[in-house]
């Protein structure tokens, strides 16, 4: 198996306004419990999405308009608080594969990393006019090129930033760690074999 290269990712876009959205409202803390990640999808945001149509507003991941979407949009310091990998695992499951942003917290752009997950950042200006647009037309399509750092929608084109030994690791693959083993079983066979621990060494 081949892990995946991520140049460009296109796609309607969903917008989630307010700074320092932290990973509790992403993926809300009794969640944590499950020994998997399988179907955290279904709670991402759960706990504002309640909030909101108790108010008698609709959140951005129940919207209609947004479904489907696999770019979200949001402000400054993304994935603050505490650490858990259960948040960019439930935004990927919903189908988000990129991540437009302010800022990020640190912690958060790790674990989306690890899980090809793409977090680049631009100005506020430039993350406002993207949110104004899908909010307009939530058909339009974006574009995110890695390679190119650009971010095209609907004639706007805008610069995106990301550490190049980032953008490098979803460019060859490298972000899949798990594929990268399995792309080099030989080798791993040929070094286990030469390890004593491995092949009856005793004391």
């Amino acid at each position: 198996m081949g892990a995946d290269k991520i140049r460009i990712i296109d796609g309607r876009a969903l917008p989630i306004r307010g700074d320092d959205m932290d990973t509790d409202r992403i993926m809300p803390a009794r969640f944590l419990k499950s020994i998997t990640f399988d179907g955290l999808e279904q709670h991402v945001f759960e706990d504002d999405r309640l909030e909101a149509k108790r108010s008698g507003h609709v959140h951005p991941f129940d919207d209609p308009k947004f479904q489907g979407a696999s770019i979200l949009l949001a402000d400054r310091n993304f994935g603050a608080g505490s650490s858990r990998e259960h948040a960019p695992q439930g935004l990927h499951r919903w189908g988000i594969r990129a991540v437009v942003a302010q800022s990020f917290a640190e912690i958060f752009f790790g674990n989306s990393l690890m899980i090809g997950l793409a977090c680049v950042t631009a100005p506020a200006k430039d993350v406002e006019a993207l949110m104004s647009l899908v909010n307009r037309d939530p058909q339009a399509t974006l574009a995110i090129d890695l390679q190119a750092r650009t971010c095209q929608a609907s004639g706007l084109t805008i610069a995106i930033a990301i550490p190049d030994h980032v953008r490098d690791t979803l460019l060859t693959g490298a972000w899949d760690t798990t594929g990268l083993l399995l792309d080099r079983y030989e080798e791993v066979n040929a070094v286990s074999a030469k390890l004593p621990y491995l092949n009856g060494f005793t004391n």
